[in-house]
């Protein structure tokens, strides 16, 4: 955890004896006392801090170090500032005598000293009666108090908003309210400091006050904002660019505040309720308003008035930036402000429309629209709006452009987890787009895999099930397909007879652009899936050793969990059907990952299991298909886990007792595949380059063998014979079809016992096919067992009244 010299400190620290501690409070002292303080005292301090970090107990300091310690909280130096407020926090929580500001001294309260104060506040009341001193120093003019402090205030707050709301009473909520309309609408309008006219006299009294200016270059005609720039800033004009930063957390907070004793009497008593509304229309009549409307209503202004500064051309890249993101918060504002205040939709909506006109065929804007976005959704209904212009921008073109910008891909993914439900319901686009939205899963799986475990179940329907299915087994052919996208922009089309990628020259082949062009599609509905599969796995056969088409393999199988477990919820036994071949169909239509196959492979056999589980009328629907897939000899040697557990469910679900329609016909058919294979297995080498058959395989094909004949005893001679042939071949000792000899042992010893039971086949149905009472007892629940009546007598034993 810690590096060798770490640790090493951190155990002398702990081994310091107490004379020698007292030593060094008594050497730091001095060291304070001094007039300057260098590195020796740096130095110090921070190996208080490790002695204090390291020690088990909480120590408290001698009252002159702690008191030289508390004077450097407000040192001109931020190093000392840091170093005091760290050292002081290791400490027992400080006395109110040791660390006390009041209106007078609360100038001195930087972000350091809040910081402890914060940390080692006792109660709410400590925090509220904080609260209050520093909201009551924000009510001071500027020449009552120290004007730097304001800078530190606003930040306090917000800490104090974000841990504990609930320190905050209606009255504080009040003041600070109007605090930020004086801040954010009647800022000064030039820049701070002056700028001399020029001439021979220069003098103070020639200064004229500079206007602000706007990010082109013009004098700004309007009320100052977080986009207005100059020379420098007065102090209120930093407190607008504080007031709009903390603005939306504020917005969203101030609601779980507690309820105050003294309300703005003043404030409401100018408007009666049942004109608010009215009057929150017009931004005239907006200082009749109590504090929280007139807050909403300068903070809508203010906003209005970022959006048209956003419009102007800036000089400097930097100021691009700046633009977008305060296009950001001001477009979350507003739809913070609309939340609380349907009325004002109505009149931000024009503003909203205008904007993400002007910024929709702009991509760099992308980010921007996210929030536009959010706005639609949660006001399109409302105004009557037609939503699906920006549906088509978020869902179509950024996932199939911009899938490979990961602060986009990270907000929209973030987008959509906030407002699930509402684009289940209200957004038929956003399940129609699963092809795109899981490029971004396809372009950078690990980064993404948490997002789309929560996403998935939304994408599941029954319409879109089985192309779904489709999809998150080509992810990894998706993923080689958008490197080469990409390489194909980048990279020049390779000369005759030069080296390059062949999967790249497929790409940009006609023939093959077909094939690649469904992979990249935008929608769903153009189809399950494509019938040159093969031919694409062969053309993408070099992408298989690909860092990022490795990554994707590796979440396909968590993916393929989550859907299985989802769509049995959604399904109809018609679809589950369809569902059951479409995994026989790809068990051997896979990117040829060997890892990759086998993990898909152990999802398909288990999932198999369960689908027949819930519905076994399903083996006889697809019994033709089971039946085709189980006797493919290929398939025992390649897809090993999934044949054994076909050849379990044909077994198993073949029976009257499951399915009505079963007939002797159909069980007679199913005996006499799987025996050709057995018999094919059993009696000749493995094909070459091929390992000998598992033993779970024989097996499991002997037991099915046996069930089936058990219920169509006509069968019973002919498994018999088998066993008993298998018996006298493998005394002679080693076969060609089983290199181990304990593997062969199981296996005969398998044989014998199911031999044995089909001599009475009564017996054998009752031992192989158990009726459900038997498989899934419920004998606590049985009045004919004596257990529950042992459970009601152990209970009253263990639980007397």
């Amino acid at each position: 955890m810690y590096s060798h010299g770490s640790e090493s400190l951190i155990k002398q620290a702990r081994e310091i004896e107490e004379s020698e501690l007292q030593r060094f409070y008594s050497r730091l002292v001095k060291l304070l006392q001094g007039k300057e303080l260098g590195h020796e005292t740096v130095d110090s301090l921070q190996r208080l801090h490790i002695i204090l970090f390291a020690d088990k107990y909480t120590r408290t300091l001698p009252s002159e170090l702690q008191k030289r310690l508390l004077s450097l909280l407000s040192s001109p130096s931020e190093q000392f500032q840091v170093l005091s407020s760290a050292v002081l926090r290791e400490t027992l929580p400080l006395s109110g005598q040791d660390l006390n500001y009041n209106q007078e001294n609360v100038g001195q309260l930087n972000t350091h000293a809040a910081a402890l104060l914060l940390s080692q506040a006792g109660s709410r009341a400590e925090l509220s009666s904080l609260c209050a001193l520093l909201l009551r120093s924000l009510e001071n003019r500027q020449s009552e108090g120290p004007v730097h402090s304001l800078t530190h205030t606003l930040p306090i707050l917000n800490t104090i908003l974000t841990h504990s709301p609930e320190c905050l009473t209606e009255d504080h909520v009040t003041l600070l309210s109007k605090k930020l309309v004086d801040w954010l609408r009647y800022a000064s309008i030039t820049q701070g400091g002056g700028t001399s006219s020029g001439g021979f006299f220069t003098g103070p009294r020639l200064r004229q006050p500079v206007p602000i200016a706007e990010l082109d270059g013009t004098v700004s005609g309007d009320f100052f904002t977080v986009l207005c720039v100059g020379q420098s800033f007065t102090e209120d004009q930093w407190m607008n660019v504080y007031s709009f930063s903390m603005l939306r957390h504020w917005l969203l907070t101030y609601h779980s505040v507690c309820s105050g004793t003294t309300a703005d009497t003043d404030d409401r008593s100018e408007v009666d309720g049942s004109v608010v509304s009215m009057v929150s229309a017009t931004s005239s009549s907006s200082r009749l308003l109590p504090p929280k409307e007139r807050l909403r209503e300068k903070s809508f202004q203010y906003c209005q008035r970022v959006i048209e500064q956003s419009d102007r051309k800036a000089h400097r890249r930097s100021d691009t930036e700046l633009q977008k993101a305060c296009l950001v918060e001001a477009v979350c504002i507003l739809d913070c402000v609309c939340v609380e205040e349907p009325s004002l939709v109505y009149r931000t909506f024009p503003c909203i429309k205008a904007l993400f006109g002007r910024l929709s065929s702009d991509l760099s804007f992308a980010r921007v629209v996210l929030p536009i976005a959010q706005f639609y959704l949660n006001h399109g209904e409302m105004a009557a709006v037609d939503c699906e212009t920006v549906w088509k921008l978020v869902f179509g073109q950024f996932p199939a452009e911009l899938f490979n910008d990961p602060f986009l891909v990270h907000e929209l993914l973030r987008f959509l987890r906030l407002n699930l439900k509402s684009l289940q319901l209200r957004v038929p686009l956003y399940i129609q787009s699963f092809p795109n939205l899981l490029k971004f899963l396809a372009w950078d799986s690990p980064a993404v895999v948490d997002d789309f475990v929560d996403l998935l179940p939304s994408l599941v329907t029954a319409g879109t099930a089985v192309e779904l299915l489709h999809t998150l087994l080509d992810l990894p052919c998706l993923s080689a397909t958008l490197v080469l996208q990409l390489r194909s922009i980048c990279l020049p089309i390779s000369e005759s007879g030069g080296r390059g990628l062949l999967s790249l020259d497929a790409f940009r082949n006609p023939s093959f652009r077909g094939l690649f062009l469904f992979l990249l599609r935008g929608e769903a509905g153009a189809g399950d899936t494509i019938d040159r599969l093969s031919t694409l796995h062969e053309l993408l056969a070099e992408a298989a050793d690909w860092p990022r088409v490795v990554q994707c393999a590796q979440t396909v199988p968590v993916l393929l969990h989550i859907f299985f477990n989802t769509v049995v919820t959604v399904a109809d036994e018609k679809l589950l059907a369809h569902l059951i071949l479409v995994m026989l169909e790809r068990s051997s239509l896979l990117l040829n990952l060997p890892i990759y196959i086998k993990e898909v492979h152990r999802v398909f056999r288990c999932h198999l299991l369960r689908l027949c589980k819930l519905q076994p009328s399903l083996v006889v629907d697809q019994s033709r298909e089971f039946i085709e897939f189980a006797g493919t000899t290929s398939s025992v040697y390649s897809k090993e886990e999934m044949y054994t557990h076909v050849v379990w469910v044909l077994g198993e679900y073949l029976s009257v007792s499951c399915d009505s329609r079963c007939s002797v016909r159909l069980i007679t058919s199913c005996f006499e595949t799987l025996e050709a294979v057995l018999f094919e297995i059993t009696s000749s080498a493995p094909p070459p380059g091929a390992a000998c058959p598992a033993p779970r395989v024989v097996t499991s094909l002997m037991s099915a063998l046996a069930k089936l004949a058990s219920r169509s005893h006509d069968l019973i001679p002919r498994v018999s014979l088998f066993l008993s042939k298998l018996r006298t071949v493998t005394r002679g000792g080693s076969v060609a079809w089983c290199s181990d000899e304990e593997d062969l042992v199981a296996i005969v010893t398998r044989g014998e016992e199911l031999w044995s039971l089909l001599k009475a086949p009564g017996v054998a149905q009752s031992v192989l096919t158990p009726p459900p009472h038997v498989t899934t007892p419920q004998w606590h629940r049985d009045t004919n067992m004596s257990m529950p009546l042992e459970l009601r007598a152990l209970t009253s034993l263990a639980h007397p009244q």
